[in-house]
């Protein structure tokens, strides 16, 4: 009888240590995140380094695995990518750049999907009456920075600026926002503004010509056919001598004098913690709405030694 019992009393000890550990949080539960990322730059690197350091605090590195795809500037190529990741049944999507979301929305209802990068996701996803939070199985963080602010910035700058050149890409609509957002604010400043866009980056030389010869001064919003061209732009406006104030600081240390604009790691990050939230403790994406980063004012201090241009108290030199 007292080895019957003693025999009992093991089972029991081991079934409740098994229940122990499996209370613990789960700690052998291995997750699989997909990112596609749509091109490379530094904006977008930083904000897929911020995701990933952020992710691998909040479930352990060796409890997570990254599928890191990058899309080459291609938003055919991201719905590949995705694709991809909806066969693997990927426990979450992490979108990096609007065509990334766009894709990833039109490819699965029931995997995760966080954006990064995404400036306006009413825009982005084609939402009417967007309230800041999606309602389906998307949400993230948007790089979206205080147009107005921006505007008010670049006259800081630039006060004797009459004429403003936005140039961005066509193809991108969340620069077409930005874009219309920066003009129509322009015009109560009276300052006149024309529209230079390209298509792709095969255009961007010639319509930064253009633009640099009927401007005082360049606007690029946040855009990432932009960024991925920012030697090609500032061989032009340094030839031409004409500024650019750029809508966030990947773009503004490629060519730009001055931004302000977010930092795309914290951003990234805060996005990682999103995941965390989801994929260990259960929170409902649903009901998690768009967050933002604060913006800050930077400079290029080689650029402004350039154009001879002397910054204002209130702005930190990129990098600091």
């Amino acid at each position: 009888m007292k080895k019957v019992v003693s025999l009992i009393l093991a089972v029991l000890m081991l079934a409740a240590l098994c229940v122990s550990f499996a209370s613990c949080g789960g700690s052998n539960q291995k997750y699989t995140i997909g990112i596609c990322q749509l091109v490379t730059h530094d904006a977008l690197d930083a904000a897929t380094q911020g995701f990933k350091d952020a992710v691998e605090k909040g479930l352990g590195k060796d409890n997570v695995e990254f599928i890191f795809q990058n899309a080459a500037n291609d938003s055919n190529t991201c719905t590949t990518i995705v694709a991809s990741f909806v066969s693997k049944d990927v426990d979450l999507i992490m979108a990096n750049a609007t065509p990334a979301l766009q894709a990833a929305y039109n490819a699965t209802d029931k995997i995760p999907i966080l954006g990064t990068s995404i400036t306006e996701y009413g825009v982005a996803l084609g939402l009417d009456n967007f309230n800041g939070t999606v309602g389906s199985n998307v949400s993230g963080t948007s790089d979206l920075a205080p147009l107005t602010e921006q505007a008010d910035a670049l006259i800081e700058l630039f006060p004797e600026a009459k004429n403003v050149g936005l140039l961005y890409c066509s193809a991108e609509p969340n620069s077409e926002y930005q874009v219309k957002v920066i003009e129509e604010y322009l015009a109560t400043k009276n300052i006149t503004t024309a529209r230079f866009s390209f298509s792709d980056s095969n255009d961007v030389r010639t319509v930064t010509e253009n633009a640099a010869s009927q401007s005082d001064v360049i606007y690029i919003p946040t855009d990432n056919t932009a960024a991925s061209c920012t030697e090609v732009i500032d061989s032009v406006i340094r030839q031409k001598n004409v500024p650019v104030f750029a809508g966030e600081s990947g773009i503004c240390s490629g060519c730009g004098v001055a931004t302000l604009s977010i930092d795309y790691y914290d951003l990234g990050y805060k996005t990682g913690e999103m995941a965390v939230e989801i994929l260990k403790n259960g929170k409902d994406i649903r009901t998690m709405a768009i967050e933002y980063a604060p913006a800050t004012k930077k400079y290029n201090a080689e650029m402004c030694e350039y154009f001879n241009i002397t910054v204002p108290e209130g702005y930190v030199a990129l990098g600091e």
